[in-house]
C-alpha cells in the first residue's frame, strides 16, 4: 500500500539530516539510492537493477548506476562532479535500452545537487538536498501515485486500444470468445490500470507475467487463472503457503473477478501481446474515453477508424454543466465561507442519483462523477480551511461509484462501465491523496456503479433506480434514423408512442424522450439528451412534442445545432441538439446558440424554450395540406415509374434519335434536384395522347412494352394500375411557367436556389414545383426570411435540407398584406438576382451558390433582396435569425389563431391570409 504524503515528507526531512554530509560516489551511492527509495516506501531491489550494463553509441559497454525499466534512470556523482557530463553520459546510456525499458525520467546528483529530467515533457528540474521535502512531490510516480488524474490524449488511448484489439483477435481465434472472452479481457483491462496507479504496486502485473512465466506461454493462462482467483480471494482466506510474489497482489472484490472463466491458452506471441500492453503507462489513458474505444476493438468495421466514435469530454460538459453542474457550482460559491451550510451542501451532494439509459462505455457517467469529485474535493479544501486536518480522509469522502446507474443493451460495453467507474474513482482517490497528505483507496471494492445489461425501451427504470431516489437523467441515446431502423426498433417507438398516427416515422431516440417524460412524472427529475436535429426539426417536432406536451414538459435549455463530434482524426461527425428538460418551469431558461455549427455557443437567457429550440411560445407546426396564406400552391414534380425506360442522359438521347429521328417531338428535358442545381441534361419522352403515332415508332414502341411488363409485375396495386397508360409517367404536371424547388439541398448554402422554368421542362419527384408564380412569390421563397424558417422548421436528410409542401411551405407565414410599393420592390429586387445569374450561364447554380466562391454581385443582388423583403414584414431589422424565428412564430401563431384558440381547441380550420 503507498505511504500517505504526510509521511514521505516526514521521510524526506529526515533522508536530508542523514545524508548531508556524503560526498563519495563509489562508497555511498548504492545506500544512498537504497535510502531514496525507502522515502517512498519502496525497496529498491523490487523495482531496480544497480550496475545495469548497456552498449553505449561507441559500441563501448557501460553501467548504469541504477534503472528501474520504464521509470528511472539514476546516475551518481562524488560530491561537487561536474552535473552537466553526469547528465550527458546518463543519455548516452538512453542508446543502449530497449525501446519499453525506457525511463521516463533521469535523475543525476553528487548527493548535495538533484537534477531531474522529464523525457516526455522535456523539462528539467533542480533543487539542493536541503530543499528535498519542497521538491519530493515530482517523485510522485516513484510512490504510484498519479501524475496526471485526466488528459484527453488520443494517440495515447488509440495505442492503448490497438493493443488490446491484438490480444482480443488471438484469443477469438483459438476459440475463446463470447462472454468469457469479454469479462476476461475487462479483468486484463483493470490489472493494467491498476499497476500503474497504485492499486497494484508499480509494475506488480507486468512483473508477475515476464517472471513467473514461460516465454512459450505455455502456461502464461494458468497463471492468470490463479492471479484472477487471488484478486478475489481475502489475505486471511489465502492458502498458507500461496507464492509470495502471487500473495501481494491486493484482494480486489467488487464482484469483477467473483465468476469462474474457463481458461485461455496464449503461445509466444500472446505474451508478447499481453507484455507489451504492460508497457503502456495506463496512468495516462481517460476511462472516460478508452472504454469506448476498447469496444470498437471488439468491431473489426469500427477498428479501421479506431478513435472515430468516443464522445468527447467537451461536448459531455456541454449537457452536464447546464444540467446540474453549474448550479452546484454557483450554489457552492455562494455558501464556501459557511461550515454549516458547506456540511449541508456535501450531504446533499453525496445523496444525488445518475442514470443514463443508454450508457454505452459510461463516458457521460464516468466524466459526471469526476466532476462531482471535484466539486466535493473542494467543499472539503473549504471545510479544512486555516489546515487543521481530518482525522481520517476516509470519513469525510462522501461519495462514491453507486450514486451512478445506467443501462445498456449490449454486455460487454456494460462491464467496461462498470470499471471504468472504478477506475475514476481510483483516481480522483489519488488526487484527494495529494490533497490531504493521506493515502487513500478503496479496497477492497464494496460498491459499484448500477449498470444493467437489457433494452432500456423494454425494461422498467423503476427497477433500476427508484423514481423517488433519482436527480438526473442524461445521456446520448441511440442515433438510429426512422429511414434505418428495424422491425423490431420501429415497432418499439410506435408502442412506446401507444401506436398514435405517425409515429412510425419517429427517430429511435424519441423512444427515451417520451419514456422519459412518463419516468419523471410526479417528480423534480430533471432531463437532457444530445439528439439528432431531427427531433426538433420537420414533421417529427410535432408528434414528438405533441406527446411530451401531455406530461407538461418543459424545455429548461438546449443548444441548438451543432456538430457532435470528438477530437479523433477521420472521425464521422453527426449534426446534433441537446435538450433539457422537466416537467416544471424553470427559474431560468438558457439557449446555447450557433451561428456556425462548427463554432462556438453562444448563451442566451430566454423567456421561453419552445420545441423548435426557438425563444418563443409551444407552437407545433403541423402538417397542412393547403398553404395558411393566399399563395399557389405547391405540388411534387412527376414520378416516372418506368424502371428507367422513359429516361435517358444525352448520350442515349442522341443513340435513339440516329435509330428514330420522328420520336424526338415527344422529348422533353427532364429536370430532378441534381440535375437542376448541376447544369446535367438528362431527358424523358413526354407523351399526353397520340398513342395512335407511337406504334409507328418501333424503339419507342419497344420502350413503352418494358414499362408495361414492369408494372404489371409490381406488388404494388396502384403500380399495377398504371400498366394501362404505360407511356406516360404516373403524374401529368408539366405547367407553362413554375417556380422549381429541389427538394434536397446543402444546408452549407447561405440560399436554396430556387428559379423559374417553363414547360420546356418536366420537374421530377425530386422537385417541387409552383405554378403560377409571380417575381413577388419568388423573391419572397429566396430571401433570408423564408430561407430562415427552412433552416428551423424543415426535415433533414443527414444534414441537408428536406424541403417540403406539408410543413415548410403549407405553414409558411408570408408578408401580411403588402403594400403595391412594398410588391414592386420585391419584384425589382428579384428580378435582379435572376438578371445577375444570367451573367453566369455556363456555371451551375451548384457553384453559383458556393458559400466560398459565390460571386460579390450575386451576394449583393441577395442582400438587396434580403431587405427589402424584411422591410416587408416590418421596419425594423432583425438582429439574428433567432430574432427572425421568434417573429415568424408570432405571425405564424396570429394566422392560425382559430387553430391554436384556447376556446376552441379541437377546431382545425386554417386561417388564409392576404398576401
Amino acid at each position: 500500500m503507498a505511504l500517505s504524503w504526510n509521511e514521505i515528507k516526514d521521510r524526506a526531512v529526515a533522508f536530508s539530516k542523514e545524508w548531508e554530509d556524503t560526498f563519495n560516489e563509489e562508497a555511498e551511492a548504492k545506500p544512498f539510492i537504497e535510502a531514496f527509495f525507502n522515502i517512498f516506501g519502496i525497496t529498491r531491489k523490487r523495482v531496480g537493477t544497480f550496475e545495469h550494463r548497456v552498449k553505449k553509441l561507441s559500441e563501448a559497454d557501460g553501467y548504469i548506476d541504477l534503472l528501474w525499466k520504464g521509470n528511472i534512470l539514476i546516475e551518481m556523482k562524488s560530491k561537487g562532479k561536474n552535473l552537466d557530463k553526469a547528465f550527458t553520459q546518463a543519455k548516452e546510456y538512453i542508446h543502449g535500452i530497449k525501446e519499453h525499458e525506457l525511463p521516463k525520467y533521469i535523475l543525476v546528483s553528487d548527493f548535495e545537487n538533484f537534477r531531474l529530467f522529464d523525457t516526455e515533457e522535456n523539462k528539467t528540474l533542480e533543487f539542493k538536498l536541503k530543499d528535498l521535502v519542497h521538491n519530493v512531490q515530482h517523485f510522485s510516480f516513484i510512490a504510484g501515485y498519479q501524475k496526471r488524474i485526466y488528459k484527453e490524449q488520443d494517440p495515447v488511448n488509440i495505442k492503448a486500444a490497438e493493443l488490446m484489439g491484438k490480444l482480443h483477435d488471438r484469443l477469438e481465434e483459438i476459440g475463446y470468445e463470447g462472454h468469457p472472452l469479454e469479462v476476461y479481457l475487462v479483468r486484463i483491462l483493470f490489472c493494467l490500470f491498476a499497476e500503474d496507479t497504485t492499486i497494484f504496486e508499480k509494475q506488480q502485473f507486468q512483473n508477475y507475467i515476464e517472471e513467473r512465466t514461460n516465454e512459450d506461454g505455455s502456461d502464461l493462462a494458468s497463471k492468470i487463472q490463479e492471479l484472477f482467483q487471488t484478486l478475489n480471494t481475502p489475505h486471511d482466506k489465502r492458502f498458507k503457503n500461496i507464492d509470495e510474489q502471487l500473495n501481494g497482489f491486493p484482494y480486489v472484490n467488487g464482484k469483477l473477478f467473483e465468476e469462474s472463466l474457463p481458461s485461455a491458452s496464449f503461445d509466444s506471441a500472446m505474451r508478447k501481446s499481453l507484455l507489451e500492453c504492460c508497457y503502456i503507462d495506463w496512468s495516462k489513458i481517460s476511462p472516460a474515453i478508452f472504454g469506448s474505444m476498447f469496444q470498437s476493438v471488439m468491431n473489426p468495421k469500427e477498428r479501421r477508424n479506431l478513435g472515430a466514435h468516443y464522445t468527447s469530454e467537451k461536448n459531455i460538459l456541454k449537457l452536464i454543466k447546464p444540467l446540474f453542474l453549474d448550479e452546484l457550482w454557483q450554489e457552492f460559491e455562494s455558501i464556501k465561507t459557511n461550515k454549516n451550510k458547506l456540511a449541508e451542501f456535501h450531504k446533499k451532494l453525496s445523496k444525488l442519483k445518475f442514470l443514463d439509459p443508454a450508457c454505452g462505455c459510461g463516458n457521460f457517467l464516468v466524466i459526471t462523477y469526476r466532476e462531482l469529485r471535484l466539486l466535493e474535493i473542494e467543499i472539503l479544501r473549504a471545510l479544512n480551511k486555516g489546515g487543521q486536518g481530518f482525522l481520517d480522509v476516509r470519513e469525510i469522502i462522501w461519495l462514491d461509484v453507486d450514486m451512478m446507474c445506467g443501462i445498456e443493451y449490449e454486455e460487454f460495453p456494460a462491464r467496461i462501465a462498470e470499471v471504468a467507474m472504478w477506475l475514476m474513482d481510483h483516481q480522483m482517490n489519488m488526487l484527494i491523496s495529494n490533497e490531504f497528505g493521506q493515502y487513500f483507496v478503496r479496497l477492497p471494492l464494496k460498491k459499484a456503479a448500477n449498470i444493467v445489461h437489457g433494452d432500456a425501451l423494454e425494461i422498467d427504470w423503476n427497477d433500476v433506480v427508484s423514481k423517488e431516489n433519482l436527480s438526473f437523467i442524461l445521456g446520448n441515446p441511440p442515433f438510429i434514423g426512422s429511414n434505418i431502423m428495424n422491425t423490431l426498433q420501429r415497432a418499439q417507438i410506435v408502442n412506446q408512442f401507444m401506436r398514435m398516427q405517425g409515429s412510425g416515422v419517429l427517430d429511435y431516440v424519441t423512444g427515451w424522450y417520451i419514456k422519459s417524460a412518463q419516468y419523471i412524472e410526479g417528480t423534480r427529475i430533471k432531463v437532457a439528451f444530445v439528439s439528432t436535429n431531427s427531433i426538433v426539426q420537420g414533421e417529427q417536432t410535432s408528434l414528438l412534442w405533441s406527446q411530451m406536451q401531455k406530461y407538461n414538459i418543459k424545455i429548461h435549455f438546449a443548444h441548438t445545432t451543432f456538430r457532435w463530434k470528438n477530437e479523433a482524426k477521420g472521425n464521422a461527425a453527426v449534426y446534433c441538439v441537446i435538450v433539457g428538460f422537466a416537467n416544471y418551469e424553470a427559474s431560468k431558461k438558457v439557449l446555447f446558440e450557433y451561428e456556425d455549427i462548427k463554432g462556438e455557443p453562444h448563451e442566451v437567457v430566454a423567456k421561453n424554450i419552445n420545441p423548435y429550440l426557438i425563444d418563443a411560445r409551444d407552437i407545433l407546426i403541423d402538417k397542412k395540406s393547403n398553404p395558411i396564406c393566399k399563395v399557389p400552391h405547391i405540388f411534387k414534380g412527376n414520378q416516372p415509374t418506368d424502371g428507367g425506360y422513359l429516361i435517358m442522359n444525352e448520350e442515349e438521347k442522341a443513340h435513339y434519335l440516329l435509330k428514330e429521328p420522328a420520336g424526338e417531338r415527344f422529348i422533353k428535358r427532364l429536370v430532378s434536384g441534381r440535375e437542376y442545381l448541376n447544369g446535367i441534361n438528362r431527358y424523358c419522352f413526354w407523351i399526353l395522347d397520340s398513342f395512335s403515332e407511337i406504334q409507328k415508332l418501333p424503339e419507342l414502341h419497344a420502350r413503352i412494352s418494358k414499362v408495361r411488363e414492369m408494372r404489371l409485375n409490381s406488388s404494388f396495386p396502384d403500380t399495377r394500375t398504371l400498366a394501362e397508360r404505360p407511356f406516360q409517367f404516373r403524374d401529368l404536371r408539366n405547367p407553362d411557367s413554375f417556380i422549381v424547388i429541389p427538394a434536397t439541398t446543402s444546408e452549407n448554402r447561405k440560399y436554396i436556389p430556387f428559379g423559374f422554368l417553363d414547360e420546356n421542362y418536366i420537374p421530377s419527384n425530386s422537385i417541387y414545383l409552383i405554378a403560377d408564380a409571380t417575381l413577388f412569390h419568388f423573391g419572397v421563397l429566396t430571401s433570408k426570411m423564408h430561407m430562415t424558417w427552412v433552416k428551423y422548421i424543415c426535415g433533414r436528410l443527414k444534414s441537408d435540407f428536406r424541403y417540403s409542401k406539408d410543413i415548410v411551405y403549407n405553414n409558411f407565414p408570408w408578408p401580411e398584406a403588402p403594400s403595391n410599393k412594398h410588391l414592386k420592390y420585391i419584384e425589382e429586387a428579384a428580378q435582379s438576382v435572376l438578371n445577375v445569374r444570367r451573367n453566369f450561364e455556363n456555371v451551375s447554380l451548384a457553384q453559383l451558390y458556393d458559400p466560398l466562391s459565390m460571386p460579390p454581385a450575386l451576394v449583393s443582388a441577395h442582400n438587396n433582396l434580403d431587405k427589402t423583403v424584411d422591410l416587408c414584414y416590418r421596419p425594423q431589422t432583425f438582429s439574428s435569425e433567432a430574432k427572425r424565428m421568434e417573429f415568424l412564430f408570432e405571425l405564424y401563431e396570429k394566422y392560425t389563431a382559430d387553430l391554436f384558440s384556447k376556446e376552441k381547441p379541437k377546431k382545425s380550420k386554417v386561417k388564409e391570409v392576404e398576401v
